[in-house]
């Protein structure tokens, strides 16, 4: 019978497999705003409750709440701030405005390096570069299933899609163009915060010294900088703005201990 068909029988189970494939992912690729909110807001909160939060008297949320103070929003995004006792040295922030920084990253950083840590990852905020990385993550694999059964509803993930949600926000990659985008973004995020912008400089100096160096510090490194070349074409162009723009350049310090409660 298939001899008798224009289209052989395999090719036409393989056509229906994919027409319904497309189906599926023409249907997720309709997520409205409200339902990717649910699914950040979800996946953070399997986050805040799969890592140790550090309470609001710890001397490391202390001082986080002192270098953010007076810092909600970001174009119109609310934001707020917790910290990850983790010994891994990484930060991140989410569509919604989550901004989560490790315990490590502040043992490593003073706070002006800090600060200029947070305001990049505020940029990828701004710039759109978190939220289109996690839908992309929601439109893959398992998750595109999941998404694409669903109507007007965003879909119940289990357990384990959640878990892969959560890395993707915490270790997101952009590419070079989207990095230099949350460079000068997050500059004029700072600036608007009355926060020095020599921070992002300062910041990348010092994970520009680590690199090549081994440990929990290299997959934050890996994150910023996927090419050695690259990092100190960024921290030339940072310098120049703060130069430009005639702003000091704060004096080296070393981290800071943690605050006394």
């Amino acid at each position: 019978m298939c001899a008798l068909l224009s289209t052989p029988c395999f090719a036409q189970f393989n056509l229906k497999k994919a027409v319904g494939a497309a189906a599926k992912a023409a249907k997720a690729v309709t997520l409205t705003d409200a339902q990717m909110a649910e699914y950040v807001k979800e996946s953070v909160d399997w986050m805040d409750k799969n890592n140790p939060v550090l309470p609001a008297d710890d001397p490391y949320t202390i001082r986080l709440n002192r270098l953010t103070e007076g810092i909600t929003e970001a174009d119109g995004i609310p934001l707020n701030f917790k910290v990850y006792n983790v010994i891994d040295v990484n930060a991140f922030a989410c569509p919604d405005g989550s901004v989560r920084v490790f315990a490590a990253l502040m043992d490593l950083m003073n706070d002006d390096e800090l600060m200029g840590v947070i305001g990049h990852e505020i940029g990828h905020v701004l710039k759109h570069h978190s939220k289109n990385a996690f839908k992309n993550q929601l439109l893959t694999g398992a998750l595109k299933d999941a998404v694409a059964s669903t109507g007007n509803k965003a879909a119940a993930l289990t357990e384990s899609q959640l878990g892969v949600l959560g890395e993707s926000l915490i270790n997101a990659k952009y590419s070079q163009k989207q990095e230099q985008e949350a460079d000068d973004c997050g500059y004029d995020f700072l600036v608007s915060k009355g926060r020095n912008p020599w921070g992002i400089v300062m910041s990348f100096e010092k994970l520009q010294s680590l690199e090549g160096g081994s440990g929990q510090s290299q997959s934050y490194i890996q994150k910023m900088f996927s090419s050695h070349p690259e990092t100190q074409k960024r921290i030339d162009a940072m310098t120049k703005r703060c130069q430009k723009d005639g702003y000091e350049r704060p004096a080296a310090e070393e981290p800071k201990a943690q605050e006394a409660k």
